[in-house]
């Protein structure tokens, strides 16, 4: 056995966030298994992870030699051994200098993507924003298993689309989160130009939204979707492959033939803001595919692509028992209660970018 004697600056924490911390290469998971198998007590007792360390408390580790020298290291695994894939995620990092870490924890990491940059790979050969996130992370000597869980992007956005993006360094910050989207808990608010004077309930500031909905198409081949009101518009041949739509937006300011909008996405199809914006004749300034015409920013330069931000997700308030869709194993809902303490309630935020108004 070997003890782990809590020092004064690491009182005050949760014990489990403490050993995730200490076992770097070790999964949330593998943890928690340990501490329900007693192979790591506290104080010489059971312990489930939720615990406040205090100065001087004792964490026993029944780990080998061998294991717990692993679990120390910042390791990287990939069970294809692949330098290419490696050398890949060293170039994003390197290349794709703009993107910037708003806040993170040991198991989210949310990042500023500017327009221009992919969220995933649409070519074996490209880089995309997921593997700037696995750069970083090796870059920043922290641990990284790909042989059992790839970083990865949470909420994708279009290329052209910049702002929020949150990315899971875990399995289990990923499940998190994917629960959280799929049952609309999880709130997305945009910053978007569109073209002409758009009025809604109310101006700078009002409590309340403006509300669309509809039902979304995609043509596959084009990777253009179609926006349609009433069922009774969608040709028949399209109606089993129709997506409903819901979108809140809000007017905050108006100058020179362009509005300023809040819109809230309450679901998350394929172009909905840009589509659903356009169907109801007020296109995205610089947004050709959907209508609109090139935008002539603040700062002189002419965009020939949508102006559209993500500029703020809310987390809802999490009860400690928040288990999602239910589908995921013990040890990983174990992980994610874990984890809620830090996002519970919590309100992320990305300016606009100085061309957007």
């Amino acid at each position: 056995m070997k003890e782990i004697i809590i020092q004064e600056k690491d009182a005050g924490q949760r014990l489990d966030k403490f050993l995730k911390k200490y076992f770097r290469a070790a999964g949330t998971g593998f943890l928690y298994k340990m501490l329900r198998r007693k192979n790591i007590v506290l104080n010489g007792k059971k312990a489930e992870g939720k615990e406040l360390l205090q100065a001087q408390d004792t964490i026993g580790v029944f780990f080998s030699d061998e294991t717990f020298e692993k679990m120390r290291g910042a390791v990287c695994k990939d069970l294809q051994g692949s330098n290419d894939r490696l050398k890949i995620y060293g170039k994003a990092y390197r290349e794709l200098n703009d993107i910037k870490v708003i806040w993170e924890t040991d198991d989210l990491i949310f990042l500023y993507k500017p327009a221009g940059i992919l969220s995933q790979q649409d070519q074996p050969e490209s880089i995309s924003l997921n593997e700037w996130i696995t750069g970083y992370l090796l870059a920043g000597g922290q641990s990284v298993e790909l042989s059992h869980y790839r970083p990865s992007v949470c909420n994708r956005l279009d290329r052209n689309t910049s702002g929020i993006v949150i990315g899971a360094k875990t399995y289990a910050g990923s499940r998190l989160v994917t629960d959280l989207i799929k049952e609309h808990k999880l709130k997305k608010y945009y910053y978007a130009v569109v073209e002409g004077k758009l009025q809604t309930a109310g101006v700078k500031g009002a409590a309340t939204m403006d509300h669309m909905a509809g039902f979304l198409y995609k043509d596959r081949q084009s990777n253009q979707v179609t926006v349609y009101h009433d069922m009774a518009e969608i040709p028949k041949e399209y109606r089993s492959d129709v997506s409903k739509i819901e979108t809140n937006y809000r007017a905050l300011e108006h100058k020179d033939g362009f509005t300023l909008l809040e819109v809230e996405l309450i679901t998350g199809k394929t172009h909905q803001i840009r589509a659903h914006l356009a169907s109801i004749g007020h296109p995205l300034a610089g947004d050709l595919k959907y209508g609109g015409h090139p935008y002539r920013s603040p700062d002189g330069s002419i965009k020939k692509v949508q102006m559209l931000h993500a500029g703020r997700l809310v987390f809802p308030q999490l009860p400690e028992n928040f288990s999602g869709s239910g589908e995921a194993e013990d040890t990983e809902l174990m992980a994610k209660t874990g984890m809620i303490y830090e996002i519970s309630g919590k309100s992320i935020e990305c300016p606009m970018p100085e061309y957007f108004w």
